[in-house]
């Protein structure tokens, strides 16, 4: 169920050999994102849970899903991309019907990330799925 975006990435990441390219791989996919104003880095916007500072600011435009974030920590940016990547461009009611932690361990993700990292993913998807159940509603 995942996009033709995400798709991308999963085929990019079975070029890769090592965890290092695929940490690096995802690094350039976060350096891409346009940074956050700063007027959006505040705290409604911020997610609770993650060890880094991440912001993520969601919009919903005739019912399609769409959200901008960034975080200070450079791996963090990256996983931001690869969500972003998943999410963006959905309907609003698809939201919940992507199981982000099967997508994004089939790159492998769940088991080289760190448990702060994880526990940080798991919040980022949480909210995500949360605004969009909102705007569903």
């Amino acid at each position: 169920m995942a996009s033709a975006a995400f798709e991308e990435i999963v085929e990019d990441f079975e070029f890769l050999d090592d965890w290092e390219d695929r940490y690096r791989f995802v690094i350039e996919e976060g350096k891409k994102l346009t940074p956050l104003p700063d007027a959006l880095k505040v705290p409604a916007t911020k997610v609770d849970g993650c060890a880094s500072q991440v912001w993520l600011q969601p919009e919903i435009t005739d019912g399609v899903f769409r959200f901008e974030g960034e975080s200070d920590a450079m791996i963090v940016q990256g996983l931001i991309a690869l969500l972003r990547k998943l999410y963006n461009g959905l309907p609003v009611a698809e939201v919940a019907a992507v199981d982000a932690r099967a997508e994004m361990a089939r790159l492998g993700l769940n088991d080289h990330l760190s448990a702060q990292r994880s526990n940080g993913l798991r919040a980022m998807i949480e909210r995500i799925r949360a605004v969009a159940a909102e705007a569903a509603a």
